[in-house]
């Protein structure tokens, strides 16, 4: 997947934030994922206390106007335990040292989250087993039984 496909891309070395659509239909305006920047942690010297390089994205899925109905009843149900009580997702990345890196992780992490979420598992199709993996079954359970009784103490061996 390219950076390109999932909410931004990048014209003349300037990143350009685009509506984004959902699988399945739908758009995320993108005036609707606020991005906010501060300072990050861990190694860098002097220049990680000086520069703000973590990105967070934060997108209000409960009052998103470019959802419809059911996407956002399974988005709200599928990533509950990443939402906050107002129904915000909340995505940081500050594995890098520069900001567009981050930025670039953050939008590939919501992008990977909100697809995951709407991803539709395909139904199982039930199968039988085989006669010959139920005769195997049986053996193998024939033969617990008897290595379980085995172990059990006789009344003839009274030492």
């Amino acid at each position: 997947m390219r950076i390109g496909e999932i909410g931004f891309m990048v014209e003349n070395d300037t990143q350009v934030v685009r509506d984004w659509p959902l699988p399945g239909g739908g758009r995320i305006p993108a005036a609707e994922i606020e991005e906010l920047a501060s300072r990050s942690s861990g190694p860098g010297g002097q220049h990680v206390n000086t520069s703000s390089t973590r990105v967070s994205l934060r997108w209000n899925v409960r009052d998103s106007a470019g959802v419809d109905d059911p996407t956002r009843k399974r988005l709200l149900e599928r990533l509950a335990s990443r939402l906050s009580r107002a129904g915000v997702l909340t995505v940081h990345a500050d594995r890098h040292r520069s900001r567009r890196r981050n930025r670039e992780a953050a939008w590939a992490r919501l992008c990977e989250l909100v697809e995951a979420a709407l991803h539709e598992a395909a139904p199982r199709t039930p199968t039988r087993p085989t006669r010959a993996s139920g005769r195997r079954r049986l053996e193998t359970k024939r033969k617990r039984g008897d290595l379980k009784r085995g172990r059990g103490r006789r009344p003839d061996d009274q030492d």
